[in-house]
């Protein structure tokens, strides 16, 4: 099954898939900053009613860690679908193109191995545009 007949029939996603997507590109719009400055600058205003108490503090300090740490995880998951996307995209490229097969699945690679790999890429660009330069 190629890429297209799979994306067209993989139309189903699961309820965190939807949820983390949409809270991602919401989070990422000017309208979610000014939302939250402004949840901020409530917060300031109404300090004084609350004599700029602890518990008016810990609401804000404990409202910004939850908000935080669920974040992590739904930006985690929306970037993690991107990602193998954008992977999937490159392998059809050098799949239908004549760069080498090789690089399929090199993103699995350890750090060590993907350091030797840009190594000798470095090298090879290098010595190609040499080549070009004495043509």
């Amino acid at each position: 099954m190629d890429g297209q007949q799979m994306a067209s029939r993989n139309t189903h996603h699961n309820i965190f898939d939807i949820f983390s997507s949409a809270v991602a590109s919401w989070s990422g719009k000017p309208v979610a900053f000014v939302a939250a400055v402004a949840l901020i600058v409530i917060w300031g205003v109404t300090g004084p009613f609350f004599g700029f108490s602890e518990t008016w503090q810990l609401v804000v300090n404990t409202g910004t860690t939850i908000i935080t740490f669920l974040m992590v995880f739904v930006l985690q998951n929306s970037q993690n679908r991107d990602g193998e996307a954008v992977q999937a995209k490159l392998d059809e490229l050098i799949l239908s193109s004549q760069a080498a097969n090789e690089f399929i699945g090199i993103e699995k690679l350890d750090e060590e191995q993907l350091r030797k790999l840009s190594v000798s890429l470095q090298r090879r660009a290098k010595a190609l545009d040499q080549e070009a330069q004495n043509v």
